[in-house]
């Protein structure tokens, strides 16, 4: 064997090692968020710390903060996870319906099914908009980015009932946004702190109530 092909044999090795390595540390990680976000959905983002961690996963600290660095990094990786979930949840699944009122029904039902889901345990846009509304800095960029996200697809979806004639030209998408999504933060107060009966239909109903008013009565049964 020659020296060049020798190292290249070393090289591959080591490459191979270096990506099990690799794999391995990503699978950690995300056990990790894993079990980061179930605490984050019912003690908030703020109940997160590195020892609760490392106590539920039965890692050191060190190994806990390895992976992250930081408390803020966790929480921001928490929120990522959290935002990417719901929209494969929520948000894809819709993309399926037809532009206009099914997609804008198809968007809102799954983001009902999420939150009839979460009156048990949380939501960390909302938990998380208590915790950090009054302050700066990475993480509550964080999230109000991935809220604002979400906020900016369903005004989408608003738009298009619009341009295809289903609601009124002249209705305000923002108005609209901000009724629907008041409709979900009645709901996780009513039914999670009141426990409020019928609230989900309630808020059901108060969607069919909203796309009637704006001009979509016809599509608006339930």
């Amino acid at each position: 064997m020659t020296a060049t092909t020798s190292t290249r044999k070393t090289a591959r090795v080591s490459a191979s090692r270096e990506g099990r390595v690799l794999h391995k540390g990503q699978q950690t990680k995300s056990v990790i968020i894993e079990a980061a976000l179930g605490l984050a959905t019912h003690i908030g983002l703020e109940g997160l710390s590195i020892g609760a961690l490392a106590d539920v996963t039965g890692m050191s600290k060190s190994g806990v903060f390895a992976h992250f660095g930081s408390r803020e990094e966790l929480q921001i990786s928490v929120i990522r996870e959290y935002h990417t979930r719901f929209e494969q949840e929520v948000f894809y699944p819709a993309m399926t319906a037809p532009r206009g009122i099914d997609r804008l029904r198809a968007m809102f039902d799954n983001w009902m099914k999420r939150t009839s889901i979460e009156l048990d345990s949380g939501c960390i846009y909302i938990s998380g908009a208590i915790e950090f509304d009054d302050r700066t800095g990475p993480v509550r960029d964080a999230l109000a980015n991935s809220v604002l996200t979400w906020h900016a697809a369903m005004k989408r979806a608003i738009e298009q009932c619009i341009e295809c004639g289903q609601i009124k030209a002249d209705v305000d998408a923002n108005q609209m946004l901000f009724e629907i999504h008041g409709l979900i933060l009645a709901l996780h107060y009513e039914a999670r702190f009141l426990r409020t009966p019928g609230s989900i239909q309630r808020a059901v109903g108060g969607f069919n109530s909203i796309l009637q008013r704006y001009g979509a009565a016809a599509l608006a049964a339930t």
